[in-house]
C-alpha cells in the first residue's frame, strides 16, 4: 500500500430539501434538487476514493451539519474518512480543515467541493504537481469561485472573507498576493448550481461519456430533467 502524500478532502452537505441546491428550485422542486445532489455527491466520493489510491492520497469527507455524520460514513467508501466541518462559516471551516490536515503530518492538502463532476484525476494530479513548485493551486470556476484548492501548509487568514460571492477568487487571490505567495491556476471547471450548468454538464458527458458522474446523469434521465 502505498504511504498517504497528502490529504483530500470533500466538503459535502448532507442532502436536505431546501438546504441544498436551492438555485435549481426551480426548475427542480426542493426534493428533485435534493435528490440530484445526493446522486452527485455519491458520484463525487466514489471519484475521489478512486484516485486517491492511485495518487496516494487520504481522502477524506469533511459533513456538515456535523450531526449527519453517521450517515455520510453509512454512504461513503470504505477506506474514506469521515469527520465534521468546524466552524461557524465556510471560511472558518475550510481554515480549520487546513489546519487539521497539516497538524495530522499532510504535506499536500486538498480541498474540493462536493459538486464539480469534471475533477478528474487528471486535474488533481496536476494541482499536486504544481505543488511543487507553487504555494497554492486553485482550479476556478465559471461563476467566480473555484472547486478545487490545493496548499502546501496552511496560510493564516487565505480565507477570511465572504465565500458565498461572485469574487470568491479573486478575494483568495488578492490575500495570496499580500502573502507573496506563488499561486497557479488550473484550467477552468464548473459546478452543478443552477439550470444553466446542466448544459455543461451534458456537454461534459457528451465528450467524456456518462462515467463523469453516472448516478447524477441517471437521475436527470430517468426524471427527465436535463431540459427543464
Amino acid at each position: 500500500m502505498k504511504v498517504p502524500r497528502g490529504v483530500i478532502v470533500v466538503f459535502a452537505k448532507a442532502p436536505r430539501p431546501g438546504l441544498v441546491k436551492t438555485r435549481l428550485t426551480p426548475p427542480f422542486s426542493p426534493e428533485q434538487a435534493s435528490a440530484f445532489y445526493s446522486c452527485l455527491l455519491q458520484d463525487v466520493l466514489v471519484a475521489t476514493a478512486d484516485l486517491s489510491r492511485d495518487l496516494a492520497l487520504e481522502p477524506i469527507v469533511a459533513v456538515h451539519p456535523p450531526e449527519c455524520l453517521v450517515e455520510m460514513a453509512q454512504r461513503a467508501p470504505g477506506g474514506m474518512r469521515v469527520v465534521a466541518q468546524r466552524g461557524h462559516d465556510l471560511s472558518a471551516r475550510m481554515s480549520t480543515s487546513v489546519l487539521e490536515a497539516a497538524a495530522g503530518g499532510a504535506r499536500r492538502i486538498l480541498l474540493r467541493g462536493s459538486d464539480s463532476p469534471c475533477m478528474t484525476r487528471e486535474v488533481v494530479a496536476d494541482a499536486l504537481a504544481r505543488l511543487e513548485d507553487h504555494d497554492l493551486v486553485l482550479r476556478p470556476d465559471r461563476d467566480g469561485g473555484y472547486g478545487l484548492v490545493a496548499l502546501q501548509r496552511p496560510w493564516p487568514g487565505l480565507f477570511d472573507h465572504e465565500m458565498s460571492t461572485g469574487s470568491v477568487l479573486e478575494d483568495t487571490l488578492a490575500r495570496a498576493r499580500a502573502r507573496g505567495l506563488r499561486v497557479h491556476l488550473l484550467e477552468p471547471g464548473f459546478d452543478v448550481d443552477t439550470a444553466a450548468d446542466l448544459d455543461l454538464l451534458a456537454q461534459a458527458v457528451g465528450k467524456c461519456g456518462a462515467g463523469v458522474c453516472p448516478g447524477a446523469v441517471a437521475f436527470l434521465d430517468e426524471n427527465d430533467l436535463w431540459n427543464h
